[in-house]
């Protein structure tokens, strides 16, 4: 499986979004630092899910990090568009 993937499903599982798209954009990086030419490096997700709703922004960002678990530490950037329905 890949980690774009992998990110789909534990985001589904944890947040049951009306919208998720995670977009693989480590080839717009070829030649920049934590490019390894392997790919799967950078990451775009938008997520629209109920969950976040009373959320600060740090806490969203929390909350997504803590979903995708040991995926974060494995990637060199993840920019995150997030809001509630």
């Amino acid at each position: 499986m890949s980690i774009r993937e992998d990110m789909e499903q534990r985001l589904t599982a944890a947040f049951a979004p009306t919208a998720l798209e995670v977009v693989d954009d480590s080839n717009s990086h070829i030649g920049h630092a934590g490019h390894d030419g392997s790919g799967e490096s950078h990451f775009n997700v938008m997520i629209r899910a109920e969950a976040f709703a009373g959320m600060s922004r740090v806490q969203q960002h929390r909350a997504v990090h803590k979903a995708l678990g040991d995926i974060v530490p494995r990637i060199h950037a993840l920019a995150l568009d997030i809001g509630n329905v």
